[in-house]
């Protein structure tokens, strides 16, 4: 499997960032890096992965089965993931997670059909100080309600 050039040239110093011997410690971003190319993780990426950092692919599988962030089928142009853990939950994130279905007319872990949103409930972002909280790619968003749900998404749409 081959990658763009820019990223060939980023998941190289990557791996030559860890010691000798070290080097499946890039795993998690390499995944992530690779991913955000690729559009999931699909099996010949799995096997890409280990290949590259010699190690076998049961181990690669293990940590995409573990990361909510690695995904085996394509997510949508702009992912959305609402924490839903303690934190936010005390903060009505349930209600701002069944919004957001509405809005999008989506459900847990579905892709619009023209592939510019999919939505995710997840465990935790790390941001309960900000709670409810939400993730966009790598953007976070902190203390969300409905209307900033609404803001944000009318927002992304603007874009396309």
């Amino acid at each position: 499997m081959t990658f763009s050039p820019e990223l060939e040239k980023k998941l190289a110093k990557l791996i030559a960032s860890y010691p000798p011997g070290k080097e499946k410690s890039a795993l998690v971003p390499m995944l992530m890096f690779t991913q955000d190319e690729v559009g999931c993780i699909t099996p010949e990426l799995v096997q890409e992965v280990a290949k590259r950092l010699n190690i076998p692919p049961v181990q690669v599988d293990e940590v995409v089965s573990y990361y909510s962030m690695l995904h085996r089928k394509p997510m949508g142009k702009y992912h959305i993931q609402i924490c839903t853990n303690i934190s936010c939950l005390l903060w009505d994130a349930d209600k701002l997670f069944e919004h957001a279905c509405q809005k999008l007319g989506l459900g847990h872990k579905q892709v619009s059909a023209d592939g510019q949103f999919s939505l995710e409930e997840v465990e935790c972002i790390g941001a309960c100080s900000w709670a409810p909280a939400i993730q966009v790619n790598y953007d976070f968003h902190h203390h969300v309600t409905p209307e900033k749900f609404d803001q944000i998404i009318d927002s992304l749409k603007k874009v396309q």
